[in-house]
């Protein structure tokens, strides 16, 4: 019912937009831009980029380019400005210098031509700000056609997400594995651990860490129950002997998984880890794009991935590593990064298939920044629920939040770039 409200709304996903003073479907070929692409050999929508601004999140001050919490706008000719998150300033500016005057609808072919139009390949950080300007398009062209986010990747697969919780904080209870009890009473789907050790200025001792993690996981099992009610990140912290001996004690429980098992600069070791437990393995909060997991997926070397958004550059990459689970049996339960990122992972997951999904809350408490619309998350005993307001259905109130850049010109120094015959980006 509330899908067929949405569609009526758009009057055939056109009249919302023209009512509002904008044409969403172009009828002639607007002017071309400055950019080594041309946007209008293309008649996708009327809409151009114009203006792109970054904020930082106040008193968000981790210096993590993976975990960044910097708000992206994108604005358009039309009125309609998408949100994203994500992105470190120089990386923002960079790949926004790239896009205006760009069609916003163009989603893939503006990634493609960010993520390859530079000739080198992204790393890990470009990424991450790749996958926060996405997002924004994503909100863009949801708003302009008065549908959610989840609608445009192909409709709703499932009535909620469920959660899982990294550490309780709301339970004041003095032991671990009574926290852990008291997350599963409140709806989480599995309460998530961690190592003993490695905290402050007490050097690490594998072999002392190795046994107490061990105790620990049994205190946390019997208290919860098994049956999947609980997980462990090894962090990367140990070694492959000492993970193995860890593994081997593990298996004797239930735990939903074991994540980052041994460091992760190295999929392939993943050959010899998945020959010799048979723990659940979950890898991937430390990885980028498809091509960071693939093989992992492919080769049935991992059971669950913990990419996420917008580490892997996006929604649209996020969707195709769904489907390349989905194909070799893989779940997903995408790591944490920032509260629009955990938004956008639910329409994300909401319209995926795999049939293991969660999306993580760290603490066990939904952050409710002051900049965002309090309803921005639909969360109640554990689960989110899909947000049915048009776009991202998230509104940012800049002046919440503490101005750092607009960019409203491209560089005056475009990088080279080719496109095929078909006119879709090639590599230079």
């Amino acid at each position: 019912m509330m899908q067929r409200r949405h569609f009526m709304k758009t009057g055939l996903l056109g009249s919302a937009g023209i009512l509002a003073g904008f044409p969403l479907l172009k009828t002639q070929a607007a002017a071309p831009t400055a950019l080594r692409t041309d946007w209008s050999r293309i008649t996708t929508s009327a809409l151009r980029i114009t203006k792109i601004r970054y904020y930082s999140a106040p008193n968000y001050h981790k210096p993590l380019f993976n975990q960044a919490r910097g708000i992206v706008e994108i604005e358009t000719d039309g009125g309609i400005i998408g949100i994203g998150e994500g992105g470190s300033k120089d990386m923002i500016e960079q790949c926004a210098q790239m896009i205006i005057g760009a069609d916003p609808f163009r989603i893939e072919h503006i990634w493609q031509y960010m993520y390859r139009g530079m000739f080198y390949p992204p790393g890990r950080e470009k990424l991450h700000a790749l996958g926060a300007l996405e997002m924004a398009l994503y909100d863009i062209k949801g708003k302009a056609l008065n549908i959610p986010v989840y609608d445009l990747l192909g409709g709703a697969t499932r009535e909620y997400v469920d959660c899982y919780a990294t550490g309780y904080s709301k339970s004041k209870a003095p032991k671990e594995e009574d926290r852990a009890k008291d997350c599963l009473a409140a709806g989480f789907r599995c309460y998530r651990t961690g190592p003993t050790g490695g905290m402050g200025d007490k050097r690490f001792d594998f072999y002392y860490n190795a046994k107490a993690t061990i105790e620990l996981s049994k205190r946390i099992d019997a208290a919860v129950g098994g049956s999947g009610n609980w997980a462990i990140d090894l962090h990367t912290r140990f070694d492959t002997p000492e993970a193995l001996k860890i593994c081997d004690e593990l298996q004797k429980l239930e735990p939903y998984f074991v994540e980052d098992i041994v460091r992760s600069e190295n999929p392939g070791v993943y050959k010899t880890i998945r020959q010799s437990t048979k723990v659940p393995i979950a890898v991937g909060e430390q990885f980028g794009d498809r091509w960071d997991i693939n093989e992992l997926i492919e080769n049935r070397l991992i059971d669950y991935t913990r990419v996420t958004i917008p580490n892997t550059g996006g929604i649209t990459e996020f969707k195709k590593i769904a489907s390349m689970a989905e194909t070799h049996y893989v779940g997903m339960i995408p790591h944490f990064t920032g509260p629009l990122s955990t938004a956008t992972l639910v329409h994300a997951l909401g319209s995926s298939s795999p049939s293991r999904c969660m999306i993580e809350i760290g603490g066990g408490n939904v952050e409710r920044p002051p900049y965002f619309n309090e309803d921005y998350l639909l969360f109640d005993k554990g689960k989110i629920a899909l947000n049915p307001k048009p776009g991202l259905g998230v509104k940012f109130d800049p002046k919440k939040a503490d101005f750092v850049m607009e960019i409203t010109a491209n560089t005056k120094y475009p990088h080279p770039f080719l496109s095929a015959p078909d006119g879709s980006i090639h590599n230079w």
